[in-house]
């Protein structure tokens, strides 16, 4: 290991964010600001009395680490029954919960403090997992911790998590105090354990997949389809990433010669990172690998060629007295050519530095990835001039998108064909299950290659994607686009502000549940819809 990658060691890592700061934050964004100052001092007084220390604090997040995990889990308890008095005195809706993860793994200490590695990354997918105001702890954390605590763990199931090629095991706290609970010994996990969500969304699918059957499709037991992040196969599930495309976002660099624009760089940077992170049709690399790249003077190119992602976004961030200007380039790595880029200037005596930065953000990740973005047309002109045996996973899920832009009978059936391939294939794919759910509607609504009980069919497909996926925007607006189709309203609000939530960025779900809130005569909602563009895609013609 070269000196300048720092300390590896093993240590007890919590990580932490708001549950729904974006709605906060809309509702009031100066008292959600005091509110988190004051969260973040209970934090800061917890983790050191239990010998941690607060590591990262960027955005609405928080990063700790401690030397051991009994004090790791003790603090978050801590913490969370802390802030849950702060929050008894509140209205409902500025109420602020946090969700904490904690891992016990491997990291590495750079000599500025900053840490990351794999313990990190498990540490926030666990955080992802807990409830509101909920702690989950990972099997190595479970292991440690025995039943020192007094406090009961309930084994969730082995998760599939986001950039984590192998299962986690999650453990939830529980924190509820009540007798049965609190005494409650640590569960102890069998060799049949198996994933709840992956059952679930295997049995809410057996009535289509019979569906399938009967209309000629083989459906075969097997394995996901693995790629690594440079697209080429693999049959090594550790090297085996996302389907779809892989992008390392480089840290923005700060033009300005004013040292406090570095801080509103990295934030930035980070902010377009988690953004990316809700979509779950693409892999982003933690900013953290590329962070420590750049730091060793490597180009963005040789990033993304170390990395082996085939995208690379790299940006600059300049002030001028009252302007702020922020450029981005999104390069192919395949070609080295640039696919997109844009120039942003916003003027600071409109808005401050935390808005500009959440709303470049979220602009620039809704340009690069979703159904109207350039990284889709791009992955979709490739897929089209594949032939159709050869499509992947992902690729299918594009011929999807490319029926609604050709809208033909015979591009209908290659979709759904290609589709139809994928889950028989793969069962637990949840892009697929959503994208067939819509090319199975459209039976029912152009009267295209017409099977057996489509409507059922295509309502049965989006819910075995939520089942399989329940993070998933794209499956709960599938969902939504069937309760719609059925007339069936109030399901209809439930998934389709589900979808809004988990991926407020997606350019097409925003449209089409403003038109569709719009229809519905409750034009309100629609004024929420922070986009609106017209989307490259025309479902749309699923409203008829």
């Amino acid at each position: 290991m070269a000196a300048n990658e720092g300390q590896r060691k093993l240590a007890a890592i919590l990580a932490a964010d708001v549950a729904g700061y974006s709605r906060l934050m809309a509702d009031d964004d100066r008292a959600t600001v005091r509110s988190l100052t004051e969260y973040r001092q209970v934090f800061a007084e917890l983790v050191e009395a239990h010998e941690g220390r607060i590591v990262d604090t960027a955005g609405d997040s928080v990063l700790a680490t401690f030397e051991s995990v009994i004090e790791a889990v003790d603090a978050a308890i801590e913490v969370q029954r802390a802030l849950a008095e702060r929050n008894e005195p509140l209205a409902g809706h500025r109420k602020m919960h946090f969700r904490i993860g904690v891992n016990l793994g491997d990291i590495i200490v750079r000599e500025d403090g900053t840490v990351y590695g794999d313990g990190v990354n498990v540490a926030a997918r666990l955080e992802g997992l807990a409830e509101p105001g909920g702690v989950m702890v990972s099997e190595s954390a479970h292991l440690q911790i025995d039943d020192k605590l007094g406090v009961g763990l309930e084994f969730i199931g082995e998760q599939d998590v986001k950039n984590i090629p192998k299962p986690v095991k999650a453990y939830r706290v529980i924190l509820d105090g009540s007798a049965s609970s609190a005494h409650k010994p640590i569960s102890k996990v069998g060799k049949t354990s198996r994933r709840p969500k992956l059952v679930a969304g295997l049995v809410a699918g057996l009535a289509i997949l019979v569906g399938l059957a009967a209309w000629g499709v083989t459906i075969r037991v097997g394995g996901p389809e693995m790629v690594k992040a440079d697209g080429t196969p693999t049959d090594d599930p550790v090297l085996a990433v996302s389907n779809g495309p892989s992008i390392v976002v480089v840290p923005f660099e700060n033009l300005s010669g004013d040292a406090e624009q570095d801080i509103f760089a990295l934030g930035l940077s980070r902010e377009i990172v988690a953004d990316l992170s809700r979509f779950t049709e693409v892999f982003v690399f933690a900013l953290d690998a590329a962070r420590h790249l750049r730091s060793e003077g490597k180009s963005p190119s040789d990033i993304g060629d170390t990395l082996g992602a085939r995208y690379v976004l790299s940006g600059s961030v300049m002030r001028a007295q009252e302007t702020l200007r922020i450029s981005a380039t999104l390069t192919d790595a395949a070609d080295k050519s640039v696919v997109w880029a844009e120039t942003y200037d916003r003027d600071l005596t409109v808005a401050g530095l935390f808005d500009i930065q959440d709303d470049i953000a979220a602009t620039v990740s809704a340009k690069m990835v979703g159904a109207a973005s350039v990284i889709t047309r791009v992955a979709t002109e490739e897929a089209l001039r594949k032939r159709p045996d050869d499509l992947r996973n992902y690729e299918c899920v594009l011929m999807e998108l490319a029926y609604w832009e050709i809208y033909t009978e015979d591009w209908h059936l290659k979709a759904r064909t290609c589709l139809e391939r994928v889950v028989a294939d793969n069962p637990t794919y949840a892009p697929a299950w959503a994208s067939l759910s819509w090319i199975i509607s459209e039976e029912y609504l152009s009267s295209y290659n017409t099977g057996d009980r489509p409507m059922e069919c295509a309502l049965e497909a989006a819910r075995t994607a939520v089942n399989l996926d329940s993070s998933s925007s794209l499956a709960y607006n599938a969902l939504a686009n069937m309760h719609y189709l059925q007339g069936d309203y109030d399901e209809y609000l439930i998934a389709a502000e589900r979808a809004v939530t988990l991926n407020p960025n997606d350019v097409e779900t925003l449209a089409l549940v403003a038109v569709r809130y719009a229809q519905m005569d409750v034009p309100e909602r629609s004024l929420l819809i922070r986009f609106t563009p017209t989307p490259t895609r025309a479902r749309m013609g699923a409203n008829r």
